[in-house]
């Protein structure tokens, strides 16, 4: 069997699943199955394809359609232009948590703090793109800081960055230029409207803190005045629903210059904060 006729057939079985986009998801499990970048694939679909590479291929698809994300089955997720790798340890960095790197990057930085930093994908890309900055990036889970460690090595950041086990800011030592976060902030009563791919295979200790979903900022807003350098800045991730409550805790903290950004789909996504 030629590589197009093995990536129509998945297409089919992978629509039939009800995966939302089959033709996306199959070319790029195809790449996997064949070891070559995505980019490349149209160049060998006229091949045969190896025993070796069908039995990959076979398995990546069957694990689609049991709803596991293609990133943790490729092992890595492209964010801000950067190659992840990701495990069912992390959550998997997503194109709307690029407006918090964006934002973030607006005004200069030389100290860094990400709390709950899970991959580091957002501390590692901040960090590349101001080569001056060092950083520290906190989590509860031993496993995400060895998955952030690991990309801190491949990314050529480990110098830069160091990783401590922690519940927030929990033995953190020093002031910061800029705290960051993509803490847990779904409602408890909103997880089981998530899809299969987020509710079944990400941890849940990132995705929700339970109850009202505003734990985490409650959490960061009482401490984090303490531990921002005179000017600071402090910029979280939010649901789209949250930035008028998350503003209000920054504010209630003695915070200023409070401002909510949106994604690209027009949603609020990052709440912004100042230490005066």
């Amino acid at each position: 069997m030629t590589g197009q006729a093995a990536l129509r057939a998945a297409i089919l079985r992978l629509a039939g699943a009800g995966i939302g986009e089959p033709a996306r998801d199959a070319r790029r499990l195809l790449a996997h199955a064949l070891h070559i970048e995505p980019d490349r694939l149209t160049l060998h679909l006229q091949d045969l394809l190896a025993p070796e590479a069908a039995a990959r291929f076979e398995a990546a698809l069957a694990a689609r359609e049991a709803r596991q994300p293609v990133s943790q089955i490729t092992g890595t997720r492209l964010f801000w232009g950067r190659s992840f790798r990701v495990t069912r340890d992390v959550l998997d960095p997503r194109p709307e948590t690029e407006t918090l790197i964006e934002t973030a990057l607006e005004s200069p930085f030389a100290s860094l703090l990400d709390l709950g930093t899970g991959s580091g994908a957002i501390l590692l890309t901040l960090l590349a793109e101001r080569p001056a900055a060092r950083g520290l990036g906190t989590d509860l889970s031993p496993e995400a800081l060895a998955v952030a460690e690991s990309n801190a090595q491949a990314l050529g950041l480990a110098g830069r960055a160091r990783f401590q086990t922690a519940d927030w800011f929990a033995g953190v030592e020093g002031q910061f230029d800029l705290i960051v976060s993509n803490p847990p902030y779904i409602a408890e009563a909103e997880m089981a409207g998530l899809s299969p791919e987020v509710r079944d295979w990400e941890p849940h200790l990132a995705l929700t803190p339970g109850g009202d979903g505003l734990d985490a900022y409650r959490a960061i807003a009482a401490a984090a005045p303490a531990y921002l350098a005179p000017g600071g800045r402090l910029l979280v991730e939010i649901g789209p629903t949250q930035g008028r409550a998350v503003s209000a805790l920054f504010a209630a903290a003695g915070l200023s210059g409070l401002r909510v950004e949106a994604d690209l789909d027009g949603r609020d996504r990052v709440v912004l904060a100042r230490r005066g």
